[in-house]
């Protein structure tokens, strides 16, 4: 499968804004933006002075929420697609399809500190969906479903260090967190204004419909 492979720190760099891709270490001193604060590359310092032009700005933006929620051009292209067939605000149901997906799940109710560390969790099937074990990452969640770590996988001290240290499932109001069991539920599908991201997803409908 393919997959981004280079540094995620670049990444926010690349941006010129926290992404939080690598947990907890992005609220650190260690955060490689807090040390430099411009793209990487030979011309890094130049590029972040420059203007961008409208085309850019929806680039970025659309660049943004790719590598936030980990997945590949020809993957959020297809959600694109699949939110643009439906019903509704365009963007809106773009976040809400990557919100519903499992890796992001696991990542929001804290039982991992980053999306990748949360793939990894789904990949490596220490997660079931309704008493079933699935390893698929882009697995998308209904309302009601219920998300659990496995048995043979409750000592893992990677889960408890995440919500030891994050507990961010307590402050999503669409989602149920029992710390105790290691169980989670999708409540339902998050309105925009509930989904903790600071992007213009209009950018990104209006960079895909040219």
């Amino acid at each position: 499968m393919a997959r981004y492979r280079d540094a995620n720190c670049k990444l926010c760099r690349r941006e010129g804004e926290k992404l939080f891709l690598k947990g907890t270490r992005c609220l650190s001193s260690k955060c490689a933006i807090e040390r430099r604060q411009y793209a990487p590359g030979q011309h890094g310092d130049r590029r972040m002075r420059r203007k961008v032009s409208p085309y850019g700005l929806q680039l970025r933006e659309k660049q943004k929420v790719r590598r936030i929620y980990g997945v590949l051009e020809s993957q959020f292209r297809n959600y694109f697609k699949k939110a643009d067939r439906k019903t509704g605000v365009t963007g809106e149901i773009l976040l809400q399809l990557l919100e519903s997906r499992l890796d992001n799940l696991v990542f929001r109710l804290g039982f991992a500190p980053s999306r990748k560390a949360a793939r990894q969790l789904v990949r490596h099937r220490h997660v079931t969906v309704d008493g079933r074990i699935v390893d698929i990452p882009s697995y998308s969640v209904r309302p009601g479903e219920l998300l659990k770590v496995r048995d043979k996988s409750k000592n893992l001290g990677l889960i408890h260090d995440s919500l030891k240290e994050v507990g961010r499932g307590d402050e999503i109001p669409w989602l149920r967190l029992n710390k105790a069991a290691l169980e989670g539920e999708l409540l339902e599908i998050p309105k925009r204004a509930d989904i903790p991201l600071t992007v213009n997803e209009q950018f990104i409908v209006e960079l895909y419909s040219k």
